[in-house]
């Protein structure tokens, strides 16, 4: 959990992130003109871990 998290806070634009673990997802406020939802799901693959689905809420 903590590795996910420090991981996406890494990424430039990130501002917030909150791994919900349980739930198995991924929430995070990030600035879109730095970053993306599929820039950030592709660091949590890297991880090892499978991403099934991205949402982004506006």
């Amino acid at each position: 959990m903590q590795k996910i998290e420090h991981a996406v806070s890494n990424q430039d634009g990130v501002e917030t992130v909150k791994v919900l673990f349980n739930a198995g997802k991924v929430k995070a406020d990030f600035d879109d003109a730095k970053t993306s939802a599929a820039d950030l799901a592709q660091v949590v693959t890297k991880l090892g871990y499978t991403v099934e689905k991205v949402k982004v809420k506006d």
